[in-house]
């Protein structure tokens, strides 16, 4: 069963830009846990990023560009959260079969992907990764469907900067 709740009343009809807070939402990460956003904002920097579906070229090497990178992240006290549509099981047997060492955060129907008003692209999910401080607020954002593997190297610069 797929657990999804939306805070707050503020309305996303455009994309979260650099300076807005994020929404506050509770998704199941990929052991079916509850995962809520608000027990993480105020502790650490985040690294929030969509990608469109488990298990596809572009978004596996992301998603090793991240685990391949998680000391560097580490090392500014970041966690890194994955969102995409894909349900709780897809995401445990991506997180497995590449020994991801992050958050994935099942997101059905895309409601929270909507929330951030991440853009589609020709009709796929987009790919955007959100640098948020501890405070909650975007400090930065990149939005590439292409450039996968440089969705980590715009996040470490954007945590290092915030040094």
């Amino acid at each position: 069963m797929a657990i999804l709740q939306l805070f707050g009343s503020r309305s996303y009809s455009q994309e979260i830009k650099v300076g807005d807070k994020v929404p506050n939402f509770t998704l199941q990460d990929q052991e079916g846990k509850s995962f809520s956003i608000d027990t993480v904002i105020g502790k650490y920097p985040l690294v929030i990023y969509f990608y469109p579906k488990d298990e596809t070229s572009g978004c596996t090497k992301e998603a090793c560009s991240f685990r391949d990178a998680y000391e560097s992240f580490n090392q500014y006290g970041a966690k890194v959260i994955g969102i995409s549509g894909d349900n709780v099981k897809s995401h445990q047997q991506f997180a497995s079969h590449h020994q991801l060492n992050f958050t994935l955060l099942s997101d059905p129907g895309n409601k929270v992907r909507k929330l951030f008003g991440v853009p589609k692209t020709m009709m796929i999910p987009g790919r955007v990764t959100y640098i948020v401080d501890k405070n909650g607020v975007v400090v930065h954002t990149f939005n590439s469907m292409t450039k996968a593997d440089q969705h980590v190297e715009e996040s470490l610069a954007a945590l290092k900067k915030m040094q």
